[in-house]
């Protein structure tokens, strides 16, 4: 969404408002996001009660490693989903290509009508994204440690690797320049 965009103003309604006011003329419109709100809120009280009538219970809290561990899995799923080239193949519907970016990413523009733009911005944003798959990730944490740590491991050590490769370009950068 482009700040230069425009859009037209709501219906007159109290709520609607409000959203020209906070809006100021931009193609803004916060209301256009309580759908997803309401599924990700939605999602996660359906997993704590379907948690809670499995008989589990709630460890006493992840150790400062497998917040690490975590973290870092969620930074990288989260750009896996929101810019890799390779998933371009799932966002390709709510975006239009920009361009490359750098490493293994590319540049996408969210398109479309409301919730088509609203998908793209959703799917573009690897803030946006990090909060779903961060609460994937320790959804999966809470049922199998050990699978959460699995896979969490996994996608650390490609961020790893992803930083490495980085460095490793710049090493080869400054001993050619």
């Amino acid at each position: 969404m482009t700040a230069s965009a425009t859009r037209s103003p709501t219906d007159g309604s109290p709520v609607g408002r409000l959203v020209d006011e906070y809006a100021r003329g931009q193609d803004v419109d916060p209301a256009a996001y309580s759908a997803f709100i309401a599924a990700y809120s939605a999602a996660v009280v359906g997993y704590a009660l379907l948690y809670r009538r499995s008989g589990r219970t709630l460890p006493e809290g992840p150790r400062a490693g497998d917040i690490a561990l975590l973290g870092t899995a969620t930074f990288k799923l989260s750009r896996l989903i929101s810019k890799d080239k390779v998933t371009s193949a799932l966002r390709f519907p709510f975006t239009r290509y920009e361009g490359d970016a750098p490493g293994p990413e590319v540049r996408e523009e969210p398109r479309g009508g409301r919730l088509r733009r609203r998908v793209g911005e959703l799917i573009t944003c690897p803030f946006c994204v990090g909060q779903w798959a961060g609460t994937a990730l320790m959804g999966l944490y809470l049922l199998s440690p050990p699978a959460g740590r699995a896979v969490a491991g996994l996608l650390t050590s490609i961020a790893v690797s992803d930083g490495l490769q980085y460095a490793d370009a710049a090493l080869h950068r400054t001993a050619s320049g």
